[in-house]
């Protein structure tokens, strides 16, 4: 594939357990330094996806909340450190990238809710689009927007 193209691998999650699975896969595929932009409406399993990263990276269990409040949680004590994002509460173009800097682009893991709403857009991030389809089903459309992320679809495509 050259690096024009953007390889894509689409999930349907049945349940929470489901995208909490599909995130594990995830994170176990991580390898530290990498961005991941989180789309999708509000109760569409953002944070559902980001607590199962954090346990494919082996951060306790049952810590990771949504950071609608305070802008940025670390979780640390896996085997990467991950810095839950949740740009919600900022208007479009308002998430000051200075102030998030040091998570986005250090050798942890960024999930990064609201993505979009950045000043200056991530680059070399895999994105990930959660779509209701049903009552409890959920579509993840994965993309890889720079390298290093094979790794992380080869481990989606596996579970589809």
């Amino acid at each position: 594939m050259n690096s024009s193209q953007t390889e894509v691998v689409e999930v349907t999650s049945a349940s929470e357990d489901d995208t909490e699975r599909f995130g594990a896969a995830i994170g176990g595929a991580l390898r530290g330094g990498q961005r991941i932009g989180l789309r999708g409406d509000l109760g569409a399993g953002k944070t559902c996806l980001v607590r199962g990263i954090a346990a494919g990276l082996q951060i306790e269990d049952g810590i990771v909340r949504s950071p609608s409040f305070p802008v940025i949680l670390p979780y640390e004590g896996g085997r990467l450190p991950l810095y839950h994002i949740d740009l919600f509460r900022q208007a479009q173009g308002a998430g000051d990238i200075e102030e998030l800097r040091e998570y986005l682009y250090g050798d942890g893991i960024a999930a990064v809710e609201w993505y979009e709403r950045l000043a200056e857009p991530m680059v070399d991030y895999l994105s990930i689009v959660l779509t209701f389809v049903a009552k409890e089903s959920r579509s993840l459309v994965v993309a890889a927007c720079g390298v290093g992320y094979d790794p992380v679809l080869a481990a989606l495509r596996k579970l589809s």
